[in-house]
């Protein structure tokens, strides 16, 4: 058996060039209004082969070969312009009045939770 491992890393590598882009992930440039968004990606990319051979008997030759690559995108946030000013906007990451209102829920069940513990001690 014969390993091309040159070939092998040209289909991998051509894989990810088509495939890695934030085109392909989260999506094209978009307007909203006055604002001009480009998605930003983070990508991480592992690859591993190896192989060997042997011989168990003088006429009994034995060889193996194996290979595996591991590809991670994820979305991180979005560039965004309006005239002049460009600014970065993470994903997933809420600031100011949003986090808080994020939190409500939490605070809420707390609240009704010390509540209901209060409630039921004798005084």
């Amino acid at each position: 058996m014969e390993l091309h491992f040159e070939e092998l890393l040209k289909q991998v590598t051509d894989f990810i060039k088509n495939e890695a882009k934030t085109e392909t992930v989260v999506g094209q440039t978009f307007e909203l209004g006055e604002f001009k968004c480009v998605p930003v990606i983070k990508v991480g990319l592992g690859f591993g082969s190896g192989g060997g051979e042997g011989f168990e008997k003088k006429e009994l030759k034995s060889e193996g070969m194996g290979a595996g690559v591991g590809v991670g995108i994820e979305p991180i946030g979005f560039l965004v312009t309006k005239g002049e000013n460009i600014s970065f906007l993470e994903a997933g990451k809420t600031h100011g009045l949003a986090a808080m209102f994020e939190k409500m829920p939490e605070v809420i069940e707390n609240i009704a939770r010390m509540r209901t513990k209060l409630e039921k001690e004798p005084v």
